[in-house]
């Protein structure tokens, strides 16, 4: 309720004119609309920033896409790659296998085709038994001498004197 004194809009509406009622409800039509169209600029300018986020988030979607599907190619690149050189391992450990059991089986064979040989020989002490100076002839290529293991003349043996052959490490 509005009190004595004060005017309200009735009491402001009555001691005007009927051109001064038209003119105050044309004004507030145009502040209305004015209101209105501001509000639609303002819809407006918020569209336009929308559509331009959507669409810089749907060409970042897109590379996020490409990029997932690139790095997918390259995963599966890289398994098959493993599994590849996986095959490739096995198979040289097979050949490796192979191969060392045939060097293994050849060693071997040469082992076989060797003298046996005299401990006493390699010592190299003058008078043990099957010692060059105590048969009194110089071992020749089939007697199984230092000769026959690959040892080098050496220029001591010139003189008379033996050196000692080491035993292989096999």
């Amino acid at each position: 309720p509005v009190a004595e004194g004060e005017g309200g809009p009735a009491a402001d509406l009555a001691g005007c004119s009927k051109e001064e009622m038209v003119r105050r409800l044309c004004r507030e039509e145009a502040e209305k609309l004015a209101v209105l169209v501001q509000h639609g600029r303002l819809i407006q300018g918020m569209d336009r920033h929308l559509k331009a986020v959507n669409g810089r988030l749907q060409a970042a979607n897109r590379k996020l896409r490409s990029l997932c599907c690139f790095l997918a190619e390259e995963q599966l690149k890289a398994k098959r790659l493993a599994r590849h050189w996986q095959i490739v391992r096995h198979h040289a450990a097979q050949v490796l296998r192979y191969e060392v059991a045939g060097c293994l089986r050849k060693l071997a064979g040469l082992e076989g085709l060797l003298p046996p040989l005299n401990p006493l020989y390699h010592s190299g002490a003058p008078g043990s038994p099957g010692s060059p100076r105590e048969s009194g002839r110089a071992p020749s290529a089939t007697s199984g001498g230092p000769e026959d293991q690959g040892a080098a003349p050496s220029g001591d043996s010139a003189m008379g004197r033996r050196r000692t052959v080491p035993e292989p490490p096999w």
